[in-house]
């Protein structure tokens, strides 16, 4: 290999080969690495939590969940870019999206996560927070003209939810609204069918499996009162090169929108949609 390098470069110290030789190896791993660390930077790096059944990672070790499902239809089906999902606690997906470790990661839009991320403006997903009440209720036309928690109140409605609930305890018990507590979340359900309360708030995509395998389905009434939504979005980091793909992914969201693709992923999870009472 000296003699190589002594013919190529027409060194005369056999010193001045070896130092060559050093450094040209040192050369050539830094390129081995910097390539290896494109190739893997090639997918869009997603950092997200195990929370079914948004997410989640089969006995097989493959990623699940509708909102997968519907990000992957998107990235990968319609805009032909590869994507590397890795399940980390909540706390780190944020931090390593936050340093440019991860490339992006799906969650709610906040100040504090504007900071270090960017994302689009139309939200692919509205988790909202809908008003259930039981079938029969004697005031039924004025409880689907709610509007407001403040309507809740002033309506003399008295609202069951299940202990630990934060939101409930933030925006209804806060308002003095009157609260019947369960330790167990599918009681509630139990409770509002036996009228032991006026109204539930709740996800319905969480609450339709409590109902149904509780067999309550034509005892509980789903309103199409929202009185809350949480929109979900696709953050990317500050610090990625694929900020700009965003654009894009707004535009084909909104077209799986219109054209029924995320609305035949939440089918799949959750069953047709139940109609819900208007008026």
């Amino acid at each position: 290999m000296q003699k190589i390098f002594h013919e190529m470069f027409g060194l005369r110290h056999k010193r001045d080969a070896l130092r060559c030789m050093i450094v040209c190896s040192v050369w050539i791993g830094v390129m081995l690495a910097a390539t290896v660390s494109a190739q893997a930077r090639d997918a869009i790096r997603i950092a997200y939590p195990e929370f079914q059944p948004f997410f989640a990672e089969s006995e097989k070790g493959e990623v699940q969940g509708f909102f997968y499902d519907i990000v992957t239809e998107a990235l990968e089906k319609r805009m032909g870019l590869e994507t590397a999902w890795t399940a980390l606690p909540w706390k780190r997906c944020q931090e390593y999206v936050k340093s440019g470790e991860f490339d992006a990661m799906i969650t709610v839009p906040t100040r504090e996560r504007g900071a270090y991320s960017e994302t689009h403006p139309d939200p692919f997903y509205l988790k909202e927070l809908k008003l259930f009440t039981y079938a029969g209720h004697a005031r039924l036309n004025a409880i689907v003209a709610i509007q407001t928690l403040s309507d809740i109140r002033r309506g003399g409605y008295s609202v069951i939810t299940y202990s630990g609930n934060g939101w409930h305890k933030r925006h209804l018990a806060s308002l003095g609204v009157p609260t019947h507590e369960t330790p167990i979340v599918r009681n509630v359900w139990r409770m509002l069918a036996a009228k032991r309360g006026d109204l539930v708030i709740e996800w319905p995509q969480g609450a339709y499996p409590d109902i149904r395998d509780l067999g309550l389905e034509n005892r509980i009434v789903e309103t199409a009162v929202a009185l809350d939504a949480m929109p979900f979005h696709l953050l990317i980091s500050k610090k990625s090169t694929y900020r700009d793909l965003l654009p894009r992914f707004n535009e084909v969201i909104k077209t799986m929108q219109t054209d029924g693709t995320i609305d035949g992923i939440l089918t799949r999870y959750f069953g047709a949609p139940t109609p819900v009472v208007t008026k």
